[in-house]
């Protein structure tokens, strides 16, 4: 597979708002997280549905998602009460996990399912706003591991968790480190704790990896915020560039400033100037998993084109 163009990508739906995350199984269906304040379904016929929650916290803000087999979701509330709650089709919003050792959970960016049914939570930083902790060499995130009723802290120290999700052999969780700019993955032990960090891949000093996902081959696939890149690490550590949009004078100026001290925020968010509107997330969908699918944090649709690579099947494939 060579590098795609960007003239080649094509785009779904029309109304969508901040679908960072985006979800794809076996139906055509689409699931995406949506600023409105819950998930929308993107029919394959580009048919938009908005499941919007009902009471919800103030400035409730969903960020990542679970589906559930009964089509329900579970939502990490990126707004300043954090937390992870369930939505239902019908949009009622229950309270999954609002506090951990006593303490409500900050901001809180991303929630996944495996096959085992245990829940894998992120938060990005304790710090609230979350902008304190966007600096290089800052590392207060963690993992939260939701199983039999009960919830608690697996990693701490990292920098800045994003999307973590468990690979297809079930014994790793990999997560993306996106201010430490690397991914990292955790052998998970028989108790559900995780042993010690390893390095998958560590990127250039404008790659802040957001979204991953994985193919049938090993490989590791993550998308990048500020350069709107999409990059796979290989099983043997080889990375490839298959998607890049940004502006190299911009690029060199956003590195600059990261490594002088300062706070990435506003570095990030000049991806979104661009056309591919700040790439957050990946999934692979189509009939036969070789439709890559992308959200963004700033556009209205979802990116979409045909790969080489066959994903892996989701743990949500069949629901």
């Amino acid at each position: 597979m060579t590098a795609v163009a960007l003239d080649a990508l094509s785009f779904l739906g029309s109304s969508l708002s901040r679908p960072e995350c985006v979800l794809a199984t076996r139906s055509g269906d689409l699931f995406v997280s949506d600023s409105r304040g819950g998930v929308s379904i993107v029919n394959p016929d580009g048919r938009e549905i908005l499941v919007k929650a009902r009471k919800a916290p103030e400035g409730f803000l969903p960020n990542g998602i679970a589906l559930l087999d009964d089509r329900s979701f579970l939502i990490a509330n990126l707004g300043p009460t954090g937390g992870v709650y369930h939505l239902a089709q019908d949009g009622t919003l229950t309270p999954r996990l609002v506090e951990i050792d006593g303490k409500p959970l900050p901001p809180t960016n991303f929630v996944g399912l495996d096959r085992r049914g245990r829940i894998w939570v992120t938060v990005s930083t304790w710090l609230n706003p979350r902008e304190r902790s966007m600096f290089k060499g800052h590392a207060d995130g963690f993992i939260v591991l939701i199983e039999g009723g009960g919830a608690r802290i697996v990693a701490e120290g990292l920098g800045f968790t994003n999307e973590a999700i468990v690979d297809p052999t079930g014994e790793w969780l990999y997560v993306n480190e996106t201010m430490a700019q690397r991914t990292s993955r955790f052998p998970i032990l028989a108790d559900g704790a995780l042993g010690a960090k390893e390095l998958v891949a560590a990127y250039g000093p404008t790659t802040f990896p957001d979204g991953l996902a994985f193919d049938d081959a090993g490989g590791v696939w993550i998308v990048s915020v500020a350069s709107n890149r999409l990059i796979r690490t290989a099983p043997d550590g080889t990375q490839t560039t298959f998607i890049e949009d940004a502006d190299p004078e911009v690029l060199a100026d956003v590195a600059a400033q990261f490594d002088a001290g300062a706070c990435a925020r506003p570095l990030i968010d000049s991806g979104g100037k661009r056309r591919l509107g700040n790439l957050a997330s990946l999934a692979f969908g189509g009939e036969d998993l070789q439709t890559i699918y992308l959200g963004t944090l700033f556009l209205n649709e979802i990116i979409h084109f045909r790969s080489s690579f066959r994903g892996a099947k989701p743990v949500h494939w069949e629901f």
